[in-house]
C-alpha cells in the first residue's frame, strides 16, 4: 500500500516544517525567565489559546485512533468529541478556569497543595507525569504507523525525526512556541482532514450511498449488528445499547465519559489547562475555552466520518488504525498527499509539544522547585525546564519503539491509561473546589484508593487473568475503560468523604479556595 511522494509533496512538507520549527526557535530566542517558558509570560491571546486547545486535543493519536475506532465500531466514537468535549469546556470556562487563573499557579497539582497538602500534590503530579510521558510514546507510535503505512518509511526513523522536530522548538520556545505553532497547526489539520473527507465522499458517491454501503458491509461481515432498532446499522448509530460489543455503550458514554472522563480531562488535565493559565486576563482564559468549544463541533465530522468511508470502501483491513492511511494512499493524488501529511504532522506535533511542555512544567514546578523549598532563580528554572524537555523527548522515543512491538489499538491504549487516574483526580478536584469539609487526608487516601480500584479492575478483567482465576470477565464488552473510570471515581468519592468526616477540617486559609456560590466569587 506504500505510495511515493512526488517532488511537490516534498517541497510542501519542507516549507511547512521549516516554517513551524523556525517560528518556535524565533520565539525561544526571546525567552528570559521560567515564567516565560512555562506560562508564556501570561500574555497569550484567547484566539490563539482556543486553537491550541483544539490542536492539543486532536493529535495524530486521534486522527489515526478515532478513524480506526469509527472503522471498527461506527459513529459512536464521535461522542468523545460532541459529548466528551463541548459541555465540559463550557462548564470549565465559567466555573473552574477563572479560579485556577486567579490563583496564579503553574500546575493543577500546585493548586491542590494549596487546598489540601503536599501529599495530594505529589500523588497527582506523579500520575500526570507518568501518563504524559507514556502518552508521548503513544503519539510518536501513531506517527510511525501512519508514515510507514503511507510511504513505507522505516518506523524507528519516523519516531526519531518526529520527536526531534516537535521537541526542538518546544525545547527552545516553551509554552509561547507551543501555542502559536499550534494555532497554525490547527488550521492545517482541519484543512487536511476536510480534504480527505470530501474526496472520500466523492469516491463513495455521497452521504446516501455511504449509508447504504455501510449497511451492506455490516450485513456481509456482522449480520447480528445490521438488524438493530429502527433498521439502522450499528456503525451509523450515535447511541449504542448497553449490551453492545463496542467499547461505547450508552451507560459508559453517559456516566464514564460525559460525567467523569470529559470534565476530568478539560478541567484537570495539565496539558489542557496550562494554556489558559498563560492567558492575558481572566476573561481571555474563559474566552479561549468557549472559542475552542465552537471549533470542536467540527472535529467528529472530519475525523470519524472518514473511518466510515474506509469501512464502506475497504472492509477487510487487518487493523482499524489502517483506515485513514488507506484513504490517503488510495484517494489523494500526488501533490495533495503532502497537504494531508502536513495536516497529520501538524496534529501530531501539536499534541507532542503540548505534552512535552506540560510534563516539563510538572517535573520542574511540582518536583524540582518543591524539593528545593526556596526561591529558585528564574533563569535556572528556564534551564531546568529545557533539560527536562530534552530528557522526556528521549524517553518518548524509547517508549514508542517498545510499543511498536504490540498490536494494540492506539486509541485504546491512550484511553485506558487515562481511565486509571482521571476519575480519581476529578473527584479530588471537585471535592477540593466545591466542598468545604473535604480534607487533605481524605483527598490523598481517596485518590490512592481510586487509582488502585481502576488498576485492579483492569487486571481482573484481563482475559488471561480471568481464565487463570477461573471466573468470567467482569465486563463483557471490548476495552471497558469507561467503566473503569466510573468505579474509580465512585470509590474515590466515597473514601474521600468518609475519611474527611473522620479528620479535622482544613484551615480557613485553605478553605478560601473553595467556590462560594454567593456572587460567583471565591470565599476569602
Amino acid at each position: 500500500m506504500a505510495t511515493q511522494l512526488e517532488a511537490v509533496d516534498y517541497i510542501v512538507l519542507v516549507v511547512y516544517l521549516g516554517a513551524t520549527v523556525g517560528l518556535g526557535l524565533w520565539i525561544g530566542a526571546r525567552l528570559k525567565t521560567g515564567k516565560d517558558y512555562f506560562l508564556g509570560g501570561r500574555s497569550l491571546p484567547w484566539w490563539a489559546i482556543g486553537m491550541s486547545l483544539v490542536a492539543t486535543d486532536i493529535g495524530g493519536t486521534d486522527i489515526i485512533g478515532v478513524g480506526g475506532q469509527s472503522y471498527r465500531y461506527g459513529l459512536a466514537v464521535a461522542n468523545f468529541e460532541w459529548i466528551g468535549c463541548v459541555p465540559a469546556m463550557i462548564v470549565g470556562a465559567f466555573v473552574f478556569i477563572p479560579i485556577f487563573w486567579r490563583s496564579g499557579v503553574y500546575t493543577i497539582p500546585e493548586f491542590m497543595e494549596r487546598r489540601f497538602h503536599v501529599g495530594v500534590r505529589v500523588a497527582l503530579a506523579a500520575c500526570w507525569l507518568l501518563f504524559m510521558a507514556c502518552n508521548l510514546g503513544i503519539m510518536l507510535l501513531a506517527s510511525a504507523r501512519m508514515l510507514t503505512a503511507l510511504f513505507g518509511w522505516d518506523s524507528t526513523l519516523c519516531i526519531v525525526l518526529t520527536a526531534l522536530l516537535a521537541g526542538g522548538y518546544t525545547f527552545a520556545g516553551g509554552l509561547s512556541a507551543v501555542v502559536y505553532t499550534d494555532m497554525i497547526q490547527c488550521g492545517v489539520m482541519i484543512a487536511g482532514c476536510l480534504l480527505v473527507l470530501v474526496l472520500g465522499l466523492v469516491e463513495v458517491g455521497g452521504v446516501g450511498p455511504l449509508a447504504q454501503k455501510v449497511r451492506e458491509r455490516e450485513q456481509e461481515l456482522r449480520p447480528e449488528a445490521a438488524s438493530v432498532e429502527e433498521g439502522r446499522p450499528e456503525h451509523l448509530r450515535l447511541v449504542l445499547p448497553a449490551d453492545t460489543r463496542s467499547p461505547f455503550p450508552w451507560p459508559g458514554i453517559l456516566f464514564g465519559l460525559a460525567l467523569i472522563l470529559s470534565p476530568a480531562y478539560w478541567i484537570g488535565n495539565q496539558a489542557i489547562v496550562q494554556r489558559s493559565l498563560g492567558a492575558k486576563t481572566e476573561f481571555e482564559a474563559q474566552a479561549a475555552y468557549v472559542w475552542g468549544a465552537v471549533l470542536k463541533n467540527l472535529i467528529p465530522i472530519i475525523i470519524a466520518v472518514p473511518g466510515l468511508i474506509a469501512f464502506a470502501l475497504y472492509p477487510h483491513l487487518e487493523n482499524g488504525d489502517q483506515a485513514f492511511p488507506t484513504l490517503v494512499a488510495k484517494l489523494l493524488p500526488g501533490g495533495l498527499r503532502a497537504v494531508f501529511l502536513a495536516a497529520f504532522i501538524a496534529a501530531l506535533m501539536s499534541s507532542i509539544d503540548s505534552y512535552l511542555n506540560s510534563a516539563s512544567t510538572i517535573a520542574t514546578r511540582d518536583f524540582y522547585v518543591r524539593m528545593r523549598r526556596g526561591e529558585v532563580d528564574d533563569r535556572r528554572l528556564l534551564w531546568v525546564g529545557r533539560v527536562t524537555t530534552g530528557v522526556l523527548s528521549l524517553w518518548a522515543i524509547g517508549f514508542a519503539i517498545y510499543l511498536s512491538e504490540t498490536s494494540e489499538q492506539i486509541y485504546t491504549i491512550f484511553q485506558t491509561l487515562m481511565a486509571f487516574f482521571q476519575g480519581p483526580a476529578f473527584a479530588v478536584i471537585l471535592a477540593g473546589l466545591l466542598w468545604r469539609r473535604a480534607t487533605g487526608t481524605g483527598a490523598f487516601v481517596g485518590f490512592i484508593s481510586g487509582v488502585a480500584t481502576a488498576v485492579a479492575l483492569f487486571v481482573l478483567n484481563h482475559p488471561t487473568v480471568a481464565e487463570w482465576l477461573g471466573w468470567p470477565r467482569l465486563f463483557q464488552i471490548e476495552d471497558p475503560f469507561l467503566y473503569f473510570s466510573i468505579w474509580a471515581f465512585l470509590v474515590t468519592a466515597v473514601v474521600l468523604a468518609g475519611v474527611s468526616w473522620l479528620t479535622p477540617q482544613e484551615s480557613e486559609e485553605k478553605l478560601a479556595l473553595v467556590v462560594s456560590w454567593r456572587g460567583s466569587r471565591q470565599t476569602g
